[in-house]
């Protein structure tokens, strides 16, 4: 009887395994790029800093050639907290692949108990022999085995999606390192752009208490008027008026870096507060080759792997019209004397398989099935416009670069100039050429050109930043 039961159980055993040969759903292919040859001309001049399709070095940030930031992007990908959140939840996903690969492995529990009983003696019967009239031990031990044979997949396919689940965070985790480094970047670029027109403004109020010097001697000799002096002291007050906002942006970023590096406020300030002077940028920027685009960037990678999980999530729901196969198994020792536990008349067993069917579902399953293939022309979709926003991020990030570059030449070119007019409306002024009016009118003007050079050389290397994380470098 034994061989019999062990035979029936190993040919359905085999049966099973032959039909597992098949498989629900459909094999998911990854959708074949549609980069470009080469990356889109900029319209219009050339800037001297031009993009090469060349490599990406993954630390990016070198280019700027300033240690200092390089070390502050290395210290904030080594503590920051959303990165670090991000890491955790990649660990879960990780978790949850193992609970669901768990499904393709047969499982075994062991168990022993000792139970003191007494059955009713008015009941259908007492399979202890006592007939009700006393108490007695019960002693049971042993092994429980369950296995669902995976026929047509499903299994399979739950633990595809699982995997493409966990793609999904790793690239989740990738994004926000690319959104780390690229924030730390431009907090710090920023931070450098307020200190230079913190710079220039106080140049310009040296400027200012010194006209109003002149003026005042002037006044003093009879040659200039009250109004003058007024106006003087006036273009001082407004230049200094300037200082306290541009000194609170200063804090504030330093602040925000301090945040991004897991410190508290100002634990950064005596590290950042002194200005230094930036190095130009390199003739030729590296930025990559077009084909590598969909490698490269977190978001598409991110959008590809829910396709992945739409498409296998499709096979799980098209599983669930088949039938389902578990072989369950126990063998074990039952005695009621604690001495007779383990001899051989006290071994049981059973073996055999459980099938079931789904008959009637009042058109749930096909509503699901319905649900993940919707699903999946949705991820389809997705990734279409993931790649689309990603070219419209790279060629107005490349445009950008461009125009601030050229934008900077020209704003050059103003600043000299209106030098030159400053010191020739002073001299004139001395010789009582023209008024103090004309002074501070071109005053004013070369204030806001330096300050709009230093805008225009903090725009360009925001743009930078931009262009290298629309690539999808850095992580």
């Amino acid at each position: 009887m034994t061989q019999l039961m062990f035979k029936h159980g190993l040919a359905v055993t085999v049966l099973a395994l032959a039909l597992s040969a098949c498989q629900v759903g459909h094999d998911f292919k990854a959708p074949a790029s549609t980069a470009q040859v080469e990356w889109l001309p900029t319209l219009g001049d050339q800037a001297p800093s031009r993009p090469q399709a060349t490599p990406i070095n993954e630390r990016w940030w070198e280019v700027f050639n300033d240690p200092m930031m390089s070390s502050l992007i290395d210290r904030a990908t080594a503590a920051n907290l959303d990165l670090k959140i991000a890491s955790t939840r990649l660990e879960q996903s990780r978790s949850a692949r193992q609970v669901v690969a768990g499904d393709q492995s047969p499982s075994v529990d062991a168990g022993m108990s000792y139970k003191r009983a007494r059955n009713s003696a008015e009941g259908l019967n007492d399979p202890s022999g006592l007939e009700g009239k006393s108490a007695f031990n019960l002693w049971t031990g042993g092994f429980d085995a369950f296995w669902e044979v995976d026929l047509w997949g499903r299994v399979k396919r739950e633990v595809e999606a699982a995997d493409a689940t966990v793609e999904v965070a790793e690239n989740d985790r990738r994004g926000a390192l690319l959104s780390l480094q690229t924030e730390a970047a431009r907090d710090y670029l920023q931070l450098r752009g307020v200190q230079d027109t913190l710079a220039v403004t106080r140049e310009n109020l040296d400027v200012s208490r010194n006209s109003l010097q002149l003026s005042k001697v002037r006044q003093a000799s009879g040659v200039a008027t009250h109004l003058d002096v007024a106006e003087a002291w006036a273009q001082v007050a407004t230049v200094e008026a300037r200082l306290p906002l541009l000194e609170q942006r200063q804090a504030q970023l330093i602040n925000a870096l301090s945040v991004l590096l897991a410190q508290t406020p100002r634990t950064l300030f005596a590290e950042l507060a002194k200005p230094i002077e930036r190095a130009p940028l390199p003739a030729a920027i590296p930025v990559g080759l077009p084909s590598e685009l969909a490698q490269r960037r977190p978001d598409i990678r991110q959008a590809q792997a829910r396709m992945h999980v739409a498409a296998a999530s499709v096979g799980v729901a098209e599983g669930d019209f088949y039938p389902r196969i578990v072989l369950s198994g126990n063998v074990g020792l039952q005695s009621m004397q604690l001495s007779d536990f383990g001899s051989w008349g006290a071994r049981q067993f059973g073996i055999g398989p459980q099938l079931s069917l789904p008959i009637f579902e009042g058109g749930r399953l096909r509503g699901m099935l319905h649900l993940r293939e919707a699903q999946e022309q949705e991820a389809a979709l997705n990734y279409q416009r993931t790649v689309l926003r990603a070219w419209q991020e790279i060629d107005d990030s490349m445009t950008l670069y461009n125009a601030s570059q050229l934008q900077q030449h020209k704003l050059g070119e103003a600043v000299e100039q209106n030098r030159i007019a400053l010191q020739t409306a002073r001299q004139q002024y001395k010789e009582g050429v023209v008024d103090f009016i004309n002074v501070l009118s071109v005053q004013r003007a070369l204030l806001a050109s330096q300050e709009q050079r230093v805008d225009s050389a903090t725009a360009q290397t925001l743009a930078l930043v931009g262009l290298y994380r629309s690539l999808g470098g850095g992580w």
